[in-house]
Order: C-alpha cells, then structure tokens, then sequence
C-alpha cells in the first residue's frame, strides 16, 4: 500500500475522531454494515478528492466493506485533518495522499495523480480538481471509467460547462443536487460550520455586527440564519434577483456589494464565483473588517488585489492574516481565502455529512447496476429518497403513508370540483 501522509504516529488520535463521528454518521453505518454482506462494489477501483476528515474516513471504510479498492487525496490544502489520514491509513487500510498545508504548484497535484494511478473504475470528487485533471492530463485512463461522482456546487458548475463544451468524457452524478444534500449539508452544514470557522478563528462577539453573505443559495441562507440566530445584523448581496427577493421577504437587508463594503464588520463570500470581493469594495471597507470564504476556491476574494494595495501582511492569530493598507487600516483574512469551516474548524458536522455521504456511497453502486448516461445527471430520486427514509428512521421518526385512494387521485386527472 501506497500512500503519503504526515505522521502515523498521528494514528491512535485519528481513529478515535473518526469513530467519534461515526457515532453521528447512522444512514452510513447502515449502507456499511449491508455493503460488508452483499459486497456490490467488488472490483471497482474508486478514487476519490475529497477533504480529508473524519467524516470522509468513514466514508472511505463504506466503500471498501463494499469491496472496492479505495484511494484518496486531498481537495484542499487546508482542510485535511492529518490524524485523521494517519488512521485511514494505519488503521483501515486505505491508500491516502494528503498533509495539511501542502504545496499546491507542485504536492497537491502530484497527490492527484497519485490517486490516479489506481487506474479508476469510478471517480469521487469534490470541486472536480480530479476530473480537470483527468481531461487534461491523464486522459488514457478515461475509457476505464465507468462513471463519477462530484460533491459541491462549484464542481457541478464546472463539470456542466465541461459538459455543455463537449469536454466531458465520461458521465457523471451531481451528488450536491441530491435533495438529501443541498437542502441539508448546504443549509444546516454550511451555515453552522461557517460561523464555527470564524468564531474559533477570531473569538468575537456576533451580536450587533453587521455580517455580510454574498450570495443568497442554499449555503448562504444557511449562513444568514445563523449569523441572524446569533445576534448578527445580516446584509445580503446577490446578482440574481429571484434570491434577491427571496432574502428581501425573509427579512434582511439586501443591496449593492459597493454599499455594503461600507457598513460590514465581517463578509462571508459564498457564490463559487471569482472577485467576488475586489479591489473596490477593500478600498470601502471600514477599519477592522474580516475577511472569509465559504465557497470551494480560494478565488472568491481577490487576495492579489489585496496583497498590492497592502503596505504589510503578517499572521496576527492562528487562522487571521492582517493586511496594513494606506491610511492606517487594516482588514483581515480568514483561513487565507480558503474554505473557512475547514481551514479554521473542522467543517460540517458528522449527522449532516451523514447523508451526504450516504449519497456518496450508494451511486457507485448505482453505476456498476446501470448504464449512465452522458453528461452530469442527477443522483436518481430513489437514492435521494432512501437517504432521507434512513436519516428518519435513525432518528426513531415515523410518518404517514398514502392510502390507495389518494395515490389513485394524485395520479389522475378526472376528478376536479
């Protein structure tokens, strides 16, 4: 076994967070526990670029009591928990290339390709940095694979315009569009794991700031509800101007980035777009201001823009980089424009991921059952409802069911006044 860590020594620490998380992770232990029975993935060679964490590691142990071969990398730099990589290797058995704060000119992609060489069957990914560089680079090892998978918004963006160009090569399943994960991992996730990322990373009061989220989807309204649960005085910035509306009538202030820079104490970006915040708005912003990303990439603040005008930059805590402008202000970065729940937290809790991973688990099995079209598709509604079926019942909740009667109305069209 092949693999690229920082430490096993790291291990005994590492299998105690992971098992931890388990505890919290009901809807996969049950696919594992089934997966070790039936072994539907016996054969396939999965490689996948995902953060490395605890979560993920259980993850990882699903796919191999499937019978899968299983290797992992990082998809970011900053959110791989190194103990938490020390264990999945030690412990489990699994091929995993990643260190926390690695090069990513040189380390991050040669770890990418280190995956590769398992010479996949199917893929996992989690903003497509695997698939990229699949298409780009090793695009021999393409006719091998079955199908993918991909986590994020950012990674279905950019595998719908691969697609829409005619560059992607094999097909793949929008896991983030499963409505077990968007209306879950995003809201509840995202919103919860941000705020923790900014709160470990500074220690400061939210109550009567003036937070500001650009970008009102489904991570940004889990953020603002946080934020606004906390005591903060939420802004909302959007370009799109259903959301716009729908911020509006969910009580918040909504208007311009520019006008907003003004009046912001802390900016959470999370639109998976670029420049999000430029050189503009930092030329706006008040003395003291923060910072942080809650997108995939670290593009969403304009950190090149921010580092010329700036007469300094030094690290004044863990987590917070202080950048001396003209005129004595000063405004600060968090987790350096990376993902700021996992580069200053440990990104979302275990019982959201739970079905999220769940998702991550079962399409594989899905792909090896089915012929998968070209293009991106959606993760298929029986996944998505299974999930949310088993999320309940390790809940101990019970629902409802439709007699004959009312399923025979919905399907018809006869019946009217």
């Amino acid at each position: 076994m092949n693999f690229d860590i920082a430490d096993s020594e790291l291990s005994a620490a590492g299998k105690h967070r992971i098992l931890w998380a388990d505890r919290n992770m009901p809807v996969l232990a049950m696919i594992r526990e089934r997966f070790a029975e039936e072994q539907p993935l016996a054969g396939e060679r999965i490689a996948c670029c995902l953060h490395v964490t605890s979560e993920t590691a259980n993850l990882m142990r699903t796919l191999q009591a499937g019978g899968a071969e299983v290797v992992l990398c990082a998809s970011n730099p900053l959110s791989t928990q190194d103990d938490s990589a020390a264990s999945l290797v030690v412990d489990f058995g699994v091929s995993v290339y990643a260190l926390h704060g690695e090069d990513t000119e040189t380390t991050y992609y040669e770890h990418i390709n280190a995956a590769l060489d398992l010479k996949p069957t199917i893929t996992i990914d989690d903003g497509a940095d695997l698939v990229s560089t699949l298409h780009s680079k090793r695009q021999d090892l393409i006719p091998g694979i079955k199908a993918g998978m991909e986590e994020t918004t950012t990674g279905v963006i950019r595998l719908r315009a691969m697609a829409a160009d005619g560059a992607l090569k094999y097909p793949m399943i929008a896991v983030n569009d499963a409505y077990t994960k968007h209306l879950f991992d995003n809201y509840y996730g995202t919103g919860q794991s941000t705020m923790d990322g900014i709160l470990r990373a500074t220690n400061l009061l939210m109550a009567g700031r003036h937070l500001v989220v650009c970008g009102y989807g489904n991570c940004g309204r889990g953020v603002a509800t946080r934020a606004r649960g906390m005591g903060a005085l939420v802004i909302i910035c959007e370009v799109d101007p259903l959301r716009a509306l729908q911020a509006a009538m969910d009580g918040y202030q909504v208007m311009p980035l520019l006008e907003a820079a003004a009046l912001g104490d802390i900016f959470v970006t999370v639109t998976g777009d670029r420049s999000v915040l430029d050189a503009a708005h930092f030329e706006a912003m008040k003395d003291g201001a923060i910072l942080c990303n809650a997108g995939h990439f670290d593009v969403e603040i304009n950190l090149k823009a921010l580092k010329q005008t700036a007469l300094e930059v030094h690290r004044t805590r863990p987590s917070v980089e202080e950048y001396h402008l003209p005129g004595g202000r000063k405004l600060y970065v968090l987790g350096e424009g990376r993902l700021v729940n996992l580069a200053a937290a440990e990104g979302h809790p275990a019982s959201v991921m739970d079905m999220s991973f769940a998702n991550q688990a079962l399409c594989p099995e899905y792909v090896v059952n089915n012929t998968i079209p070209s293009g991106v598709m959606k993760v298929p509604d029986e996944i998505d409802y299974k999930v949310a079926a088993l999320k309940l019942q390790s809940m101990g909740i019970e629902i409802d069911e439709l007699t004959p009667e009312q399923k025979q109305y919905l399907a018809s069209w006869e019946m009217g006044t």
